[in-house]
């Protein structure tokens, strides 16, 4: 298409074009079938479809790709022709366009789960997008088009693979779910973090349950920024009329909500599954020569996880970082990273989160290992224990690079110099990973006493940080703190260069406070002071103890003086109650400011002194029952086997250990999830860490304790090959004690009656992602009544309603995985 982009976008509203998939439906394509092979196979069935959107309106139109990636062509055989596929496909909508619209390249999920969750790996997604990429890219796509992504994580790969391996602009799309979250539980601003580091030229959503629902997602996402934002939603959720599937949402009704997303601050507007030809064309006449909302120009700093965010800076509540997980003077620590355990580092992750810290530091600087490998164990370990963003801490380029792999969301390297060498390793990395960098105000000469010396450094790792391409919003500047024992005439220094650096570059700023007294005695009371001092002076992250009353004490009050505690609010609650050391004990922080904790209410193990380290595990105090519902709750897999040892050694019976510790433990992440304190990964750690339990616990069982709660035949319907939400309720089931026979996909409904039959099942499941397949389970039910199977029928899946599973004749309705579990029990009357 003659003329750019970039100045399209400037200019009006770029529309983007329909629905494919159900497209290819109307035009012959069979449930089951391989959308992109089909599309190769009728060319002109797919230039036609391409052209009519067109000449509708799109400006941009998206190849037959979605599902073009080796692991999802691999289920129809067709990995070994992935390039070939996705070049024709590209090829057959450059002819379709003739120069009339951009051509983006439709880049879909694998279908596959990372780790822990699932089997596949960082590599093994990045692998799979890049080969894909680079051949939409070569068969001459003019742009990338990521998609209905369901995990930021593998949004992550894919953006990295994009940014990587190919020059186009990319347009990112999450997928979320009622309850504006994805299906892994990142919300919109949390995405929005994580992917606007990769500096795409677009940022939005697509699917989900229409544009009524992406609506407050675009809105959100348009308070945070100024970066092209776009948005794909269905024609409503789809319905059964008349043994057909109909999408609600007509042509005005679409044009209604186009107009509103412009509004909101849409730039990209274009529709998913349902929309038409004719649904394009209602919008794009609506929009037609509308301009862009005009959005101010942002700068956040910020970092995340996978569903949560730190938002760093003015305005915002005051941030830290818990530097505790460094083994540097702490002997147990270090052996417990030298042999590879990480229950030490994990406890650490947990006890700072719950006594407030927002963000950890991870160091694995342990003399003679393979810090590599330490690094990748313990983001992993870390980010399945506690969901808060992390500081990757090393000089280790490898164990960096290896770390940011790991890691679900937008960490912070520590760090680099101003040494050439260190910044032309480090700065790449940030770059590549979307992550933010710290930078050391520290060259070949070591730390310059002076201030001004300082900010020369600094000015430097700005500039060059600019040069690889980042953001102000990417770097940070620690002006290193010198220590007051050696060196206190240069003390101030510290503070007098910290403010030089907001005032001249703004960037973020970091310091390791508790440097300053070393070999002082009564370091907290240094420490405290400096702190102070360093906020007002506008530091950002500094680098705490979070187990240092004295210096969270400090951070609570330096919020409210600050005003960054709105009416002192937060002050208040915490210190409603508290009473001068003089007339009482003096207490943990967590205890003596009531921190609130993600798992309340459930035993958590605290450090009695400043400093010290609990006991893995929990204390003596704490009974074992109590100790193995933590672990599940906390999705402990690597300790549970030893607490059932030891609860075994205890005398407890293996009945009693299922019933009284790790039932309990279940039954409340279940209910975390339902209070939306809880997200999909953590509940699926959680059940893992359960089947281990079960596993180990199995042989021990007297044979008529071996029962179950009740055998579920389970399955994706005929034609069907979306399998990933099955296999979760899958896993949820059996670690809630029932026998599981999972079928699979596409699985025709003779062998689902079959196998239930087989099997004296009491429950059918049936999964459907696709509208076109959901008929199916119609054809289940009415086999389970002619053949007068006792059994029930539960149905499931993104387009499915309660209002469909009625219709049909389905027993019950579950809208998501935990929703499943509930829905078995009570079928089976096992609720309490």
């Amino acid at each position: 298409m003659s003329g750019d982009l970039i100045s399209a976008l400037r200019e009006r509203i770029v529309i983007m074009d329909g629905a494919m998939g159900t497209m290819l439906q109307e035009r012959g394509m069979q449930p089951g079938q391989c959308p992109e092979l089909f599309g190769i196979e009728n060319p002109s069935i797919l230039r036609e479809i391409h052209e009519h959107y067109i000449e509708a309106g799109a400006d941009i139109i998206e190849t037959n790709t979605f599902g073009g990636n080796a692991f999802k062509l691999a289920e129809y055989g067709l990995a070994d022709r992935t390039e070939e596929i996705n070049a024709e496909l590209v090829r057959i909508a450059r002819e379709a366009s003739r120069g009339r619209a951009w051509v983006a390249a439709s880049i879909g999920p694998t279908g596959k789960l990372l780790r822990p969750m699932g089997d596949c790996t960082f590599d093994d997604l990045y692998a799979a997008f890049a080969q894909q990429i680079k051949a939409c890219e070569k068969a001459g796509a003019d742009l990338i088009s990521i998609e209905t992504m369901t995990d930021i994580g593998e949004m992550r790969a894919a953006l990295i693979a994009a940014r990587s391996e190919s020059r186009l602009p990319v347009i990112a799309h999450m997928t979320f779910e009622t309850g504006g979250r994805t299906m892994m539980g990142t919300d919109p601003l949390t995405a929005l973090i994580i992917i606007e580091a990769f500096q795409p030229l677009a940022i939005g959503a697509n699917c989900s349950g229409g544009a009524q629902q992406l609506l407050p997602v675009i809105e959100q996402m348009g308070q945070w920024t100024n970066r092209y934002l776009s948005v794909e939603p269905n024609a409503g959720l789809p319905q059964l009329v008349n043994g057909h599937t109909v999408f609600p949402d007509s042509p005005e009704d679409m044009a209604e909500y186009a107009l509103r997303l412009r509004g909101a601050g849409a730039n990209i507007i274009g529709g998913c599954c349902g929309t038409t030809p004719q649904h394009i064309q209602a919008m794009a006449r609506a929009l037609k020569n509308m301009a862009p909302v005009s959005r101010p120009a942002k700068k956040v700093f910020a970092l995340a996880s996978r569903s949560k965010n730190v938002i760093i800076g003015e305005n915002q509540p005051l941030a830290f970082i818990g530097e505790r997980i460094n083994p540097t003077a702490r002997k147990k620590l270090a052996q417990d990273i030298k042999d590879g355990k990480m229950q030490m580092v994990v406890e650490e992750a947990r006890q700072q989160v719950n006594s407030g810290a927002p963000i950890l530091d991870v160091n694995m600087g342990v003399p003679g290992i393979d810090e590599v490998r330490a690094m990748e164990k313990a983001v992993q370990e870390i980010q399945n224990a506690v969901d808060v963003p992390i500081s990757i801490d090393s000089t280790n380029a490898e164990a960096i690079e290896t770390g940011l792999k790991q890691f679900v969301g937008r960490p912070l390297i520590n760090s680099t110099t101003g040494e050439d060498k260190q910044l032309d390793t480090i700065l790449p990395l940030a770059k590549k990973y979307g992550a933010a960098v710290l930078g050391l105000c520290l060259d070949e000469r070591g730390i310059p006493d002076r201030a001004e010396e300082r900010l020369a450094i600094a000015r430097k790792i700005y500039q060059r940080a600019k040069e690889y391409g980042l953001r102000d919003e990417d770097i940070f500047i620690d002006t290193l703190v010198k220590t007051a024992s050696a060196e206190q005439g240069v003390v101030m220094e510290t503070i007098k260069a910290l403010q030089m650096v907001k005032r001249e570059l703004g960037v973020g700023t970091v310091l390791g406070v508790s440097n300053v007294s070393h070999g002082l005695p009564a370091r907290e009371i240094l420490n405290s002071a400096y702190l102070a001092m360093a906020w007002s002076a506008g530091v950002d992250l500094p680098i705490v103890n979070p187990f240092d009353q004295r210096m969270m004490e400090t951070i609570q009050a330096a919020a409210v003086l600050l005003n960054r505690d709105p009416g002192c609010s937060r002050y208040i609650e915490l210190y409603r109650d508290y009473k001068p050391a003089s007339q009482a004990a003096r207490h943990p922080i967590c205890e003596q400011c009531n921190i609130p904790s993600l798992l309340s209410n459930t035993p958590i193990a605290a450090e009695s002194q400043p400093g010290k380290t609990a006991t893995p595990g929990g204390s003596e105090s704490t009974s074992i029952q109590q100790r193995l519902q933590q672990a599940v709750l906390e999705g402990s897999r690597d300790d549970i086997v030893s607490l059932l040892e030891e609860a075994l050694q205890q005398g407890m019976e293996p009945l009693a250990v299922i019933n009284e510790g790790l039932i309990p433990g279940i039954e409340k992440a279940g209910e975390l999830f339902e209070q939306k304190r809880f997200f999909l990964p953590q509940l699926m750690m959680a059940a893992e860490t359960m089947k281990t339990a079960f596993s180990y616990l199995k042989p021990l069982l007297k044979e008529e304790s071996d029962a179950h709660a009740g055998t579920i035949v389970m399955a994706t319907v005929e034609g069907d090959i979306h399998d990933i939400g099955k296999n979760i309720v899958c896993v949820l089931l059996e670690n809630y004690g029932f026998k599981v026979i999972d079928l699979g996909k596409d699985v025709p409904a003779c062998v689902i009656l079959d196998a239930a039959e087989k099997e004296k099942a009491d429950i059918i499941g049936l999964s459907a992602l696709m509208t076109t397949t959901m008929p199916r389970m119609a054809e289940v039910i009415a086999g389970v009544r002619e053949r007068n199977l006792s059994c029930k029928v539960m149905v499931g899946g993104a387009v499915l309603t309660q209002d469909y599973a009625s219709q049909i004749g389905a027993d019950a309705y579950s809208a998501d995985a935990r929703a499943a579990v509930v829905t078995a029990q009570r079928l089976l009357g096992l609720l309490r």
